[in-house]
């Protein structure tokens, strides 16, 4: 259950929402494209330049060590303009439909395939380009399930944003947590689809190997793929120019278990892991490098305090994010 809000926060959360709503308004004044233009103008020239971005440009200096600075800096640019353009298309998630203009689909009967089996989909992906067109993607196509989703902590923010997604993508959207996973479950074994992100840090996650380094890393999906049989399948967004994309849905992970759980969840989540660093090395621009990804040793001790790996855990009541 939620906490209910303090005078401070209810008073600190009402001005923020303030300020993101009259930027939401101001957006939806402009039409799609002049607001999509906007946004990228303001992550390039304003975004660019403040201090998170500090922390993109060490993750992708690590990442690509033999990268020049002049690339360096032309990625992180293009990721600042991307940020910048998803935020501006948020009031506009109505506006893309995968037989449209903006949107160009390939690998659809990849999707088609998995979700005829009966088996239960979950459809991975990343913070790629737009993040957005996954979901309302699956949707639209006839990919009946939910989304997982981590609420923003502004509740005002969160509500508005979760309209703008039930417009054309799917309607439930699980939070994570112990309820949500219980509710994974169901959808799963009725066979319905779940789209997740995958490539965020998570405490109760197992560190698996993203671009050479341990990340701490969500090892939901392999637990549920391997208890319930449900297909993996990942999923990408790229920008093309402007307010349009290409989705691509890829082929189904293949894995064969071993016998040994823990050993076959270590194993399938690196293989999650690698299919994202795939997706992130075709254009890396494309992705969210503002995360803080990679573990600690503050990291690893957060786990062990949380039980573990927490590979084990799996009932139905836990928290598998």
């Amino acid at each position: 259950m939620d906490e209910p809000l303090t005078l401070w926060k209810t008073l600190r959360y009402g001005a923020e929402a303030a300020v993101f709503f009259l930027f939401m308004g101001l957006f939806k004044l402009l039409g799609l494209d002049a607001a999509s233009a906007l946004g990228g103008f303001i992550g390039r020239h304003i975004l660019y330049h403040l201090p998170v971005v500090g922390r993109a440009r060490e993750n992708l200096k690590t990442a690509y060590p033999t990268m020049s600075d002049k690339d360096v800096e032309s990625t992180l640019r293009e990721m600042c303009d991307n940020l910048g353009r998803v935020t501006a298309e948020y009031p506009y998630l109505d506006r893309f439909a995968f037989d449209g203009p903006r949107i160009e689909l390939s690998g659809r009967e990849n999707g088609d395939t998995a979700f005829a089996t009966g088996k239960g989909v979950m459809f991975i992906s990343g913070h790629f380009a737009n993040w957005e067109m996954m979901p309302s993607i699956a949707q639209q196509l006839g990919y009946e399930g939910a989304i997982v989703y981590r609420p923003p902590n502004n509740p005002y923010v969160d509500r508005w944003v979760s309209r703008q997604r039930c417009k054309r993508g799917p309607k439930e959207q699980v939070t994570k947590g112990a309820a949500g996973t219980r509710r994974i479950f169901t959808l799963l074994r009725k066979g319905k689809s779940i789209c997740i992100l995958v490539d965020q840090k998570t405490a109760e996650g197992v560190p698996a190997p993203f671009f050479g380094r341990d990340a701490m890393t969500t090892h939901a999906p392999a637990i549920l793929a391997l208890r319930l049989g449900a297909l993996l399948v990942p999923a990408s967004a790229e920008r093309l120019d402007g307010a349009r994309f290409r989705v691509r849905i890829h082929e189904p992970i293949s894995f064969e278990p071993s016998g040994d759980h823990e050993k076959d969840v270590l194993a399938l989540t690196a293989k999650i892991n690698r299919t994202i660093e795939d997706i992130v090395r075709s254009r890396p621009s494309q992705w969210l490098w503002i995360h803080r990804r990679w573990t600690t040793p503050r990291d690893l001790k957060k786990a062990q305090a949380l039980g573990g790996s927490g590979v084990g855990v799996e009932r139905e009541g836990s928290s598998l994010t």
